[in-house]
């Protein structure tokens, strides 16, 4: 009976609340002229600040037209703005600027969710060694990272040079499919100078604060570091599960002035394996086994700066063609 209670009195509370922010809103309407979708517009820059806000204000609005508008083809972004302003009765003309940054704004929401759909398509294609295609991405990811070492054979010890768990890569491509080949490859394609350092560090004994003498004393003459591959395909998870969450929404909303595309993410994962080559230098890990407990440190660090509705997670490298800078 008090569980009924209690769970009667959290309803009623909710419907109050629910009730009084509605007719807040009503009120405000009438003191300014300004809808709540005017009021975000004019009040909040472009970027992630205006784009959440405006995200939210029509998933929770009780018209369907707004609700729907979330959903909708790119193609039909444009009427869609059209049929707001008539719903809200905003003239156009003496608003234009209001419609410009609606579009904007609706473009990268309904683009995020494209991105999402083409990112778990790829992450879902397992990697085949009978398709053309996907052997002559691996084989150019080899090239890109080891171009003075010819492979010897298709399956080889060498795959381990570039920390494949073995001597055949597909099988370590399992969790994350196609997606995980695809992010490594543009990373040593388009930021080589930084993938050839972390792979080079990735090779070495493990970067400690030890002296050289301690080093030797306590036999540690193996290379303790990471492996790149692999931790390159746990990064590309690390990156999905934040795209999916939404997470990476305030990063990409801040870096797509219409709508993020796969090359965003791309260079997303370019970040992430930098910052997390640099992470786990400073942790200092004692050997491999720690990878979890760095992997998880970092991940929350990423997702705190993420709270930050001006952030951006900003590459370095100079062969982007996007403006990934800090608003």
């Amino acid at each position: 009976m008090k569980h009924f209670l209690r769970v009667v009195s959290q309803f009623l509370v909710f419907l109050y609340c629910k009730c009084l922010w509605r007719g807040l809103k009503f009120v405000v309407r009438k003191l300014t002229g300004r809808c709540e979708l005017q009021r975000i517009c004019y009040n909040n820059k472009p970027g992630a600040c205006r784009t959440l806000k405006i995200e939210s204000s029509l998933r929770h609005s009780k018209h369907e037209l707004l609700q729907s508008a979330l959903s909708v083809h790119p193609d039909a972004v444009e009427k869609t703005i059209d049929d707001i302003m008539t719903l809200k009765k905003i003239n156009p003309d003496t608003n234009p600027q209001l419609g410009i940054s609606l579009q904007a704004s609706l473009f990268q929401v309904v683009g995020y969710r494209g991105l999402v759909a083409e990112v778990e398509k790829l992450r879902r294609e397992p990697y085949d060694s009978e398709n053309p295609d996907h052997e002559q991405m691996l084989m150019k990811l080899w090239r890109e990272l080891c171009p003075d070492s010819p492979l010897t054979g298709r399956v080889s010890k060498q795959w381990c040079e570039i920390g494949f768990q073995g001597n055949d890569p597909k099988t370590d491509f399992r969790g994350m499919g196609l997606l995980g080949l695809q992010n490594l490859l543009y990373f040593a394609e388009h930021d080589k100078a930084t993938a050839l350092q972390v792979l080079h560090d990735s090779l070495q004994p493990k970067h400690s604060k030890m002296s050289k003498a301690e080093w030797e004393k306590k036999n540690l003459d193996k290379a303790i570091g990471f492996s790149f591959a692999i931790v390159g395909i746990n990064i590309t998870d690390l990156a999905y599960c934040m795209l999916v969450s939404g997470a990476l929404k305030t990063h990409l909303y801040n870096v797509a002035p219409e709508m993020p595309s796969l090359l965003h993410f791309q260079q997303t994962f370019c970040y992430l394996m930098q910052e997390f080559h640099r992470f786990w230098i400073e942790e200092d890990p004692c050997d491999i086994m720690e990878f979890n407990r760095v992997r998880s440190k970092f991940h929350k660090k990423v997702l705190r700066q993420l709270r930050n509705p001006d952030m951006t997670l900003c590459p370095h490298f100079s062969a982007s063609d996007l403006h990934l800078v800090n608003l």
